[in-house]
């Protein structure tokens, strides 16, 4: 039933400097096709603790008590917190986190499971209790927007899978749930219904069409909808090379034109659902930062704040700025 396939080591630090700054909370009103009709909207990217960001989306030079975290919410609603699909999070952890982003009120955290539920076959009681202890700490301060359930290529919709995936909903269904799966097996009538019978949202891809990969949809079956980005690298995308680093698998920068349809689905999630989560996982050097940058203003028609460092590195940025910059560009456009 579960392979295990090769994972990006992308998860955040679990331990950090207690000094936190003020922070500007920006505000992010998505235009409502129908008065009142469209739910919130939050964008961002999945993960925040990626060395290569170091210099690009982070200053090279941080000040005292600079956080990673913190910084994002002076730009973003949402980050989808990635460690917990390698271990449960730590309570002490969580609470961290929640006052670090707390100067902005709309911030939201998605977080995936645990992948010992999605990748393997053995999870028991005492390791549903330990992922609880961390998504209750945030639930509970209202800061658990939707918990991700993402599933391998490699888990097909079979009879088995079914109902295990049944079963999985079940245990969790005190949170929000939402679903990724990435084999074209479970573009099906009967899983959607699935879904929308227990309030579950399915996740919305977009990723290498190889094969039989699900193709890009804009499909809500629950209270929350959620959209993940994963770039389009056909050759590195399942490649086994050990001479291609796995973050290549993400080293892919959307253009405006390719984004411009993934808007249009992500308007229309919103008139279906209470809440909508976007989230880039092109990560490499901060593409995801740009391409959530760009959804925002093709979403609002307003320009952004951009991140100083990232605009020196990305001067197509320039146009879509809400404020000069510092310091003169290094490549002006």
């Amino acid at each position: 039933m579960f392979h295990r396939s090769p994972l990006a080591p992308h998860a955040e630090k679990q331990h950090s400097k207690c000094g936190e700054r003020a922070i500007s909370a920006p505000v992010i009103e998505i235009p409502k096709t129908r008065k009142g009709s469209a739910g919130a909207i939050r964008i961002g990217p999945a993960g925040w603790s990626y060395a290569d960001w170091s210099g690009i989306v982070y200053p090279a030079r941080k000040p005292q008590g600079f956080h990673e975290a913190a910084y994002l919410a002076e730009f973003f609603d949402t980050i989808e917190i990635n460690t917990s699909f390698y271990q449960p999070l730590h309570a002490e952890h969580c609470r961290h986190w929640i006052a670090l982003v707390a100067a902005n009120p709309r911030f939201v955290f998605t977080a995936k499971l645990w992948q010992k539920f999605t990748h393997e076959p053995d999870a028991g009681d005492e390791d549903e209790r330990a992922v609880r202890v961390g998504f209750d700490v945030l639930r509970d301060a209202g800061k658990l927007g939707a918990v991700l359930l993402q599933f391998p290529f490699s888990f097909h919709h079979t009879e088995e899978n079914a109902a295990y995936l049944k079963k999985l909903l079940k245990r969790f269904a005190d949170y929000p749930l939402v679903v990724e799966v990435r084999h074209a097996t479970w573009n099906d009538k009967a899983f959607y219904a699935m879904l929308h019978e227990r309030g579950v949202g399915f996740c919305n891809i977009d990723q290498p069409v190889i094969g039989r990969s699900m193709k890009p949809s804009g499909r809500a079956t629950g209270h929350v909808a959620y959209v993940r980005l994963h770039g389009r690298r056909y050759d590195s995308w399942f490649s086994d090379d050990p001479a291609v680093p796995p973050s290549e698998r993400y080293n892919y920068l959307y253009t405006e034109q390719e984004l411009e349809p993934w808007a249009a689905r992500i308007r229309r999630l919103a008139e279906a659902g209470d809440s909508t989560f976007v989230i880039t996982n092109n990560h490499f050097q901060g593409k995801a930062i740009v391409n959530a940058l760009q959804l925002i203003r093709l979403l609002t028609g307003a320009n952004v704040k951009v991140p100083e460092p990232l605009r020196q590195h990305y001067p197509e940025l320039e146009r879509i700025a809400s404020e000069p910059p510092a310091e003169p560009l290094l490549f002006p456009t």
